[in-house]
């Protein structure tokens, strides 16, 4: 693999003296950049060694460090300066030299920093796979199939045992305009663990795992995580004990909406249900009654939801149409596009269970189907519009991974 090294300085002499020490390959590749061309030129050196002249620019140098992350930079200056060496180990200097360093040292330290440019080069790659088949997002780690993520975490979950905790992530209807998922996402990912896993299920919101950790640690880190936006954003936490992947999105996503209607930072213990709040003489105790509250639902809450929705998404995405139906008992959302459908049917089966039954058609052969059930007073608004987005998230991703 072809090496990649980038000299940065403000002084032009600088290039010839290093170029001069190197020993190269016909297939590496050599970029020479003032301080100020950076900026613009950061797509050229994702996964490059840098070598900066920090000679009378040492405060450029610093800044330059807080930029490239994880780069291999090492730095050349003057002299053995102490305290300016201390600040840029700090801040992520992989090496340091001077003007007194022979060329076998310097090749010495130069090769253990283009291992880790070829590592990054080879983790580029991969990433980019995982990007073409919809696994992570584009700019940032967060993983697209959330539901084989939480699967595969809750199976470990129950071999290994460790304290875990499950949030819901969302601004509320107003500053979802005014935060990019990008500010979301790296507020998220600058306070959180490496092995910490975050998901986004719906635009602008985010599903979140925490490993070895409590709920009230976890409400210190959101805190945190809150503090680096500049608008409002909630959160529902869960603790994760033997609970199944829907009910234990269910369980976040109450809690989430709960903490944006009463403009709660987060909520974390269970919301309280209507039918405690709600006069009744008994809860669903008879069919007629739940037949009556179901109808209710579906005036009230479904058919409001799924014609927003359709509103929202009508001639966003090419290729396919949406639609919705409903009859007695039922209430239905459709997708369709050239090669595939799928439908989200609502129904309400029995005294005291609501279903939600999804399914995903490629062919009369191919049909893939999950069911989630809810409790009555679980069907709100909030819920039924994550859901859906889930739905129609899903969707576009296996429509995608088809057609790739």
């Amino acid at each position: 693999m072809a090496n990649k090294i980038v000299l940065v300085s403000d002084d032009t002499d600088f290039f010839d003296y290093i170029k001069a020490k190197l020993s190269l390959r016909k297939s590496d590749e050599v970029f020479s950049f003032t301080f100020d061309e950076i900026p613009e030129k950061l797509h050229l050196i994702q996964t490059a060694a840098l070598i900066v002249n920090s000679e009378g620019v040492q405060e450029k140098t610093l800044d330059l460090l807080k930029l490239l992350r994880g780069n291999p930079v090492i730095v050349s200056g003057f002299n053995e300066d102490e305290e300016f060496k201390l600040k840029a180990y700090k801040i992520g200097m992989f090496d340091y030299i001077t003007v007194l360093t022979s060329d076998k040292e310097f090749q010495s330290r130069l090769i253990p920093a283009l291992s880790v440019s070829t590592l990054l080069e080879k983790n580029k790659q991969y990433r980019d796979i995982l990007v073409r088949n919809n696994v992570i997002t584009k700019n940032n780690e967060v993983f697209l199939n959330y539901d084989f993520i939480i699967d595969k975490e809750l199976e470990k979950l129950s071999k290994y045992p460790m304290k875990a905790v499950f949030m819901a992530i969302s601004p509320n209807d107003k500053a979802k305009f005014l935060l990019t998922s990008n500010m979301i996402e790296t507020a998220i990912l600058n306070n959180i663990r490496r092995n910490d896993i975050l998901m986004s299920f719906a635009a602008n919101k985010y599903f979140l795992i925490m490993f070895d950790i409590d709920v009230n640690s976890a409400k210190v880190v959101w805190e945190k995580i809150r503090a680096e936006l500049p608008q409002k954003i909630y959160a529902g936490i869960s603790t994760i004990t033997n609970q199944k992947r829907q009910q234990l999105i269910n369980e976040a996503l109450n809690r989430l909406h709960e903490a944006i209607n009463y403009d709660k930072d987060s909520v974390n213990d269970k919301p309280v249900p209507l039918s405690m709040i709600q006069s009744a003489p008994s809860e669903h105790s008879n069919f007629k009654l739940f037949r009556q509250e179901f109808c209710k639902k579906m005036e009230q809450v479904i058919s409001p939801v799924f014609y927003q929705i359709q509103q929202k998404y009508t001639d966003k995405i090419p290729g396919i149409s949406l639609s919705q139906g409903s009859g007695d008992g039922y209430g239905s959302f459709y997708i369709k596009g050239r090669h595939s459908s799928s439908c989200f049917r609502i129904t309400s089966p029995g005294f005291s269970k609501i279903n939600i039954d999804i399914t995903y058609q490629k062919d009369s052969s191919n049909i893939d189907a999950k069911r989630i059930t809810l409790e009555p007073e679980e069907l709100e608004p909030g819920l039924l519009e994550d859901l859906l987005e889930q739905f129609i998230s899903e969707y576009n991703r296996e429509n995608n991974y088809d057609n790739t």
